[in-house]
């Protein structure tokens, strides 16, 4: 097929021989695969902020590292230049965060290099070689249900040890290689210890697993997996070998008003800086 225009600087870096065919598009990205050498990979192309249908909500760049204040004080104003920024920081985020998944031995693909806006990682494929499919286009029994929610609950508890939460996991960001499952997209992952919404995306995450995998095995339906891993990263006794129960002890103490009402604010926060981004856009 034709090379695509993000794509022609790796071609001509010579990072890239030959793209294939495209893979998929998603609400952040399109996807490709590409012939590097004797290797195939796949091109990640990140779209545009104004194409894309995933907003950078505040919530998710909370705890992000800039270079210097210059580069803080543009994000803050929106300028040109800090709409630039803030891209970057966006796609650096899932390069960095695979990075360091793929070095804590997170079954994620394995990126090899970010270059002028596009991701040229692995190609995550099934045991004949084809491209592998999504987990919620896996036909499931209860029995390869139960054992898939295991293994993610596992990746998630290794993720939160690497200091890392996807903030966005679901059914529709995980493929299923002859191993088993691996994660992907994460542009909008977020540092578990930077961002004061860590605690209620991670148990989002857990929780969007668990209701997938209750249609096909229902004793999961009632567990509470993200709100124990979430406790016992906080408490500093979580490990990857820990084993779960699902069961969290109920809370009777009363209700800390000053932190639904710091959420409210949080929430106020996000859709205002959502809002001027479309109309700096």
């Amino acid at each position: 097929m034709k090379t695509p225009k993000r794509i022609q600087p790796l071609v001509e870096e010579g990072l890239v021989d030959e793209v294939i065919r495209q893979l998929m598009s998603g609400k952040e990205a399109t996807v490709y695969v590409v012939r590097c050498g004797d290797d195939v990979r796949c091109a990640k192309v990140y779209k545009e902020a104004h194409q894309r249908s995933f907003r950078q909500a505040a919530a998710y760049q909370e705890g992000r590292k800039v270079k210097n204040s210059r580069q803080a004080r543009a994000m803050e104003k929106g300028s040109r230049y800090g709409r630039k920024v803030q891209e970057e920081a966006w796609q650096n985020a899932e390069v960095d965060a695979l990075y360091r998944l793929d070095t804590a031995g997170v079954r994620v693909p394995h990126p090899y290099i970010c270059f002028e806006g596009v991701l040229l990682m692995e190609l995550v494929t099934d045991a004949d070689g084809n491209a592998a499919p999504r987990l919620d286009d896996v036909e499931l029994s209860e029995e390869l249900a139960l054992d898939y929610h295991a293994k993610l609950l596992h990746q998630v508890v290794l993720m939160l040890c690497a200091g890392v939460i996807h903030g966005d996991l679901s059914e529709y960001n995980i493929l299923i290689d002859q191993d088993g499952p691996v994660i992907i997209d994460l542009p909008q992952a977020v540092d578990a210890a930077g961002n004061s919404s860590a605690g209620p995306m991670l148990e989002r995450d857990v929780d969007n697993l668990t209701a997938f995998f209750s249609s096909f095995a229902p004793q999961l339906a009632n567990a509470r997996y993200g709100r124990e891993i979430w406790n016992l990263y906080q408490a500093g006794l979580l490990t990857p070998d820990t084993k779960l129960t699902g069961r969290v002890a109920i809370d009777k103490r009363p209700v800390d008003v000053g932190a639904v009402m710091e959420e409210i604010e949080l929430a106020r926060l996000e859709e205002e800086a959502r809002i001027r981004y479309l109309q700096q856009a």
